[in-house]
């Protein structure tokens, strides 16, 4: 289990994204001083829903497994720059949307 205060204080980072800037799980950690990114992902899936969750995403840019649908009306209701393939699967262009406490 993941220690109160780091639930706090991961929670605390991420309700600081503004609109349309995400953080990878790393960025998170990074944050705090850490370089538990795991726990980080551990702390959104079992407390996120509270917070912007869609505004961590994973290093590549890619939302949550199994969220993607439903954070895409996020992302282009907030402007979040987006990165199509040709297959149709997008990421947040991170070299644009990374967000840097």
């Amino acid at each position: 289990m993941v220690a109160d205060d780091f639930v706090s204080a991961v929670l605390g980072v991420v309700e600081s994204i503004p609109p349309g800037r995400v953080m990878s799980y790393g960025d998170v950690a990074a944050a705090l001083g850490s370089r538990a990114a795991r726990a980080v992902g551990q702390t959104m899936a079992y407390y996120g829903s509270t917070v912007p969750w869609w505004r961590v995403v994973k290093a590549s840019g890619h939302p949550a497994t199994d969220h993607e649908q439903r954070a895409l009306e996020y992302y282009r209701v907030e402007g979040t720059p987006l990165l199509w393939s040709t297959s149709g699967v997008f990421r947040i262009d991170m070299r644009s949307a990374r967000h840097t406490p």
